[in-house]
């Protein structure tokens, strides 16, 4: 029987994450500074400097939020300890995953959920010193811990270069917003990455994040939160890949969507149901001119994971994605979730799932998906 994984957690980037910089990059890596928060006099916070701009913005349109390790307000946290949420003591994020109730999990990134930079170059460097950072942590912590390599997307010989490299360092997934830019996922541009992630057995793993400049232009935090600039990027890029029939050219690929909750699923289907028709072909069919499935027999066949949340109706998203593509992550780092009142304990006393499916949606299908055990 698979051990309990935590299908989404998070590092909280802190200094020393940058330390990884190559010699001839070092000046440029990010850098605290010091905000007001509240006027000049008032309370003050920090933002990491890149390239000269304060990220993350803090209001106005294209404002967003992510923690910033070092910060007074990270560093006032209590909840879970620091060298546990910058990944500083890797042995003590495995002792937490005991408490936690969970036998292994998957490690997210924080500030590198929004597009940062216009800089090619730092941009390849921020990623490349973040993956040597997880690499080395994994080292200490083992298998437990496991990692999304966050290539530099708009870089493709070296966002391949990652991927070889982090693959041998623990990384079990590679890190993708739902719209990278200006570009779908569903464009060619970003093939060579699928193809290099199905020959190494990686998952693409589309979590919520702010990838492109653009919309995040378009909305201001304190007025729409973080839902439509944030949140429903891993939607468009569902509805793109499936209309596109991406995974029919990466038959041995699994694709996730990660923290965008799954009670999408049901509309998003709706939608691609009544705008593709009878032109369409089957999906994964023995015949092709059979009928397009938009049941759990699309999640099956096209090999689609859902990271739903431990307070939605699971028993209905069943009879749209299947039991056997859903999975479940906490959060842990941004959140603080421990067995009794997080997600395992949540999951295990729900009266409307039976056992062996709370065992698939927290096990078994996370196993699949990342490919691990």
């Amino acid at each position: 029987m698979a051990g309990i994984v935590d299908a989404d957690t998070h590092i909280i980037e802190h200094p020393g994450v940058w330390e990884h910089f190559d010699a001839d990059m070092y000046d440029r890596r990010p850098l605290l500074a010091s905000i007001p928060l509240d006027g000049e006099d008032g309370p003050r916070d920090f933002v990491w400097m890149v390239n000269g701009t304060a990220v993350p913005k803090r209001s106005g349109k294209g404002s967003y939020a992510v923690a910033v390790g070092g910060s007074d307000s990270e560093n006032a946290r209590t909840d879970i300890r620091a060298s546990v949420r910058y990944i500083t003591d890797p042995l003590a994020r495995v002792e937490d995953m005991d408490m936690r109730g969970v036998d292994s999990e998957v490690v997210f990134p924080t500030v590198l959920l929004a597009y940062i930079t216009d800089d090619v170059d730092l941009e390849v460097s921020i990623c490349r010193s973040y993956n040597r950072y997880m690499a080395n942590a994994w080292r200490v912590a083992g298998d437990r811990m496991a990692w999304v390599v966050v290539p530099p997307l708009r870089d493709m010989e070296a966002s391949l270069q990652e991927i070889e490299t982090a693959r041998d360092n623990g990384a079990v997934g590679v890190f993708f917003r739902g719209v990278e830019g200006d570009r779908s996922l569903a464009e060619s541009y970003f093939f060579p990455i699928y193809e290099a992630a199905q020959r190494l057995g990686m998952a693409i793993s589309i979590h919520t994040g702010g990838g492109s400049p653009g919309m995040l232009q378009v909305f201001d935090r304190n007025v729409s939160h973080n839902l439509p600039h944030v949140r429903s990027l891993p939607i468009f890029a569902f509805r793109d890949l499936v209309a596109h029939k991406i995974p029919e050219r990466f038959p041995d690929l699994t694709f996730g969507f990660i923290e965008a909750s799954a009670s999408w699923v049901p509309y998003v289907v709706h939608h691609l149901r009544r705008s593709t028709r009878t032109s369409e072909r089957g999906i994964g069919r023995a015949n092709p001119d059979a009928a397009l499935d938009f049941g759990p027999a699309l999640f099956r066949d096209y090999r689609l994971f859902v990271a739903a949340e431990t307070d939605e109706d699971i028993p209905y998203l069943i009879t749209y994605i299947g039991e056997d593509n859903i999975i479940m992550g906490s959060d842990y780092g941004h959140q603080d979730q421990s067995k009794d009142n997080g997600m395992v304990g949540v999951m295990q006393r729900r009266e409307d799932l039976p056992a062996p499916i709370v065992q698939k949606i927290l096990a078994d299908n996370p196993t699949r998906y990342y490919g691990l055990g």
